[in-house]
């Protein structure tokens, strides 16, 4: 993917979670078993971060933080594999 297909995903992401009312909040790295609710609102506050790691060119980064949201969003049940796949395809071109 490059930079703009990245920055259409994760804007992709912001939507979601705003339409949701998903209010980003980071989750503490030491402790375990999160409510759904929770997990989905440390996601929504990777974004901004994702964003910055982009700008430095950190794209391996932003990889394994986008698994680990399409990760989170298959595992609670709300969005499919076939979403996660299609989200991350090449945009096609513009018509002619």
């Amino acid at each position: 993917m490059d930079d703009a297909k990245y920055q259409e995903v994760i804007e992709g992401y912001r939507r979601f979670f705003a339409e949701r009312g998903i209010i980003p909040v980071a989750f503490p790295h030491k402790l375990y078993n999160p409510r759904p609710d929770e997990m989905l609102a440390h996601c929504a506050q990777m974004l901004p971060k994702m964003e910055q790691f982009l700008a430095e060119g950190r794209v391996g980064k932003v990889n394994r933080w986008l698994g680990f949201i399409q990760g989170v969003l298959w595992s609670r049940g709300v969005r499919s594999l076939d979403d996660l796949k299609n989200a991350n395809r090449p945009s096609p071109p513009p018509s002619a």
